[in-house]
């Protein structure tokens, strides 16, 4: 077994015992595997080991990860999903549109709509989460929690586009509690949107958060999708490449 095999058991372990822990099905929570800083080499040990989804922050490193990925031919990877979890520049939307297939970082019309014109109308559509911003940083990205259901009004009439959930990254909370509690906060976002009645939103079902630190509060807030890079592929350099 490979150390990133090892390492995907754990946290699927952890996955589970904060499922059953919180009183869900253990298979209510879906791992992100986060690759970014990482190469190609360390992505397919993943996939062999299994995972088929992938987050990348990185726009520019992600679009060649992805390349590289695909030409190794891998056993499964004509299923595998890229996830656009970083930053969106409106330099950098056609680039998320034409290569992801998620892009979770959506705070702002205008950056829906670039991805909405930008996607090829033959790939299937771009799923888009709204980026929150629980914390109320004002230099942080995300959407301000009482602004989020007239952007996802508006991100539903977009074509090519399919409004899946909601995601945040907020800062770190000293204890369990106090991880959960700012989790609760997206969540209750997410919950809200769901019950507005909006015309397509059939399939909005994600709320992504919860990270290698935090990631039993966010399932006991209810997370159903935790982005995990650092349990899985080890402590990042962040040195220039």
């Amino acid at each position: 077994m490979t150390t990133i095999e090892n390492k995907l058991q754990q946290i699927h372990e952890r996955i589970a015992a904060a499922c059953a822990q919180a009183g869900r099905a253990s298979g209510s929570v879906q791992l992100l595997s986060v690759s970014k800083t990482f190469g190609a080499d360390a992505v397919r040990e993943a996939v062999l080991a299994g995972e088929r989804s992938f987050g990348e922050n990185y726009i520019q490193e992600g679009v060649e990860k992805i390349a590289a990925v695909r030409a190794m031919g891998l056993p499964g990877g004509e299923a595998l999903q890229w996830h656009c979890i970083g930053p969106i520049q409106s330099n950098k939307t056609r680039l998320v549109a034409e290569h992801f297939d998620w892009a979770q970082t959506v705070d702002r019309l205008k950056i829906a709509e670039r991805l909405s014109a930008q996607r090829p109308e033959g790939l299937a559509p771009l799923q888009v989460c709204i980026q929150l911003n629980v914390d109320g940083g004002e230099t942080k990205a995300g959407v301000a929690p009482q602004q989020a259901l007239e952007l996802a009004a508006a991100i539903v009439r977009l074509p090519r586009l399919a409004l899946r959930g909601v995601m945040s990254i907020p800062d770190d909370a000293p204890g369990f509690e106090a991880q959960r509690e700012v989790h609760a906060r997206a969540a209750a976002v997410f919950a809200q949107i769901r019950a507005s009645g909006l015309p397509g939103l059939e399939r909005f079902d994600t709320v992504s958060m919860g990270m290698t630190g935090d990631l039993e509060a966010a399932v006991a807030a209810g997370s159903t999708m935790v982005r995990v890079g650092s349990g899985i592929f080890g402590q990042r350099d962040y040195a220039p490449r």
